[in-house]
């Protein structure tokens, strides 16, 4: 029974390459799930937001302000040599996901407030910003955050 553990640990390893694989795929169908930052939306009325990611480890802009109930098109093009990626949410959740990215460089990570981005090519997010507040938005690829690839995001609430 000595290799009960090993068996676990390749299982687990096995699952987790196959679920979470140095590929990055795109989502098949979109899940609106409310976050604290908000919800997947359409990019019918949607405003679009260009957002530049470079290797010096930064977003152009690395700020932006949102209406809440806004929904914005980021339409991210990455200007650099190694693959990069955005995703949005509180300090707390990107940190926590940049820990679980040191853990494991390779982990596969697909939701609809997070786009991957090879050299030279281009991705969007289309988000609706329905919750007043601070979040933030980051490259969670192993380092990049930790180099300061990270911008903000203020949605101003209604009426405020």
């Amino acid at each position: 029974m000595k290799f009960l553990p090993l068996l676990l640990a390749a299982l687990f390893s096995a699952g987790a390459a196959q679920a979470h694989g140095p590929k990055h795929h795109a989502p098949a169908a979109v899940k609106k799930e409310q976050k604290d930052w908000g919800i997947a939306g359409t990019a019918k009325g949607a405003r679009t937001v260009e957002i530049v990611m470079t290797d010096a480890m930064r977003f152009q802009p690395a700020h932006l302000d949102v209406r809440e109930g806004e929904t914005l098109r980021l339409r991210v093009r990455n200007q650099g040599k190694m693959l990069h990626e955005l995703v949005i949410g509180t300090q707390q959740e990107l940190d926590a996901h940049a820990a679980l990215m040191l853990k494991f460089p390779d982990m596969e990570h697909d939701e609809p407030y997070m786009v991957h981005v090879e050299p030279g090519k281009t991705g969007e997010i289309v988000w609706t910003f329905n919750r007043a507040g601070s979040f933030q938005f980051a490259c969670l690829i192993a380092g990049h955050y930790q180099a300061g690839m990270v911008g903000t995001l203020t949605v101003k609430a209604k009426g405020g």
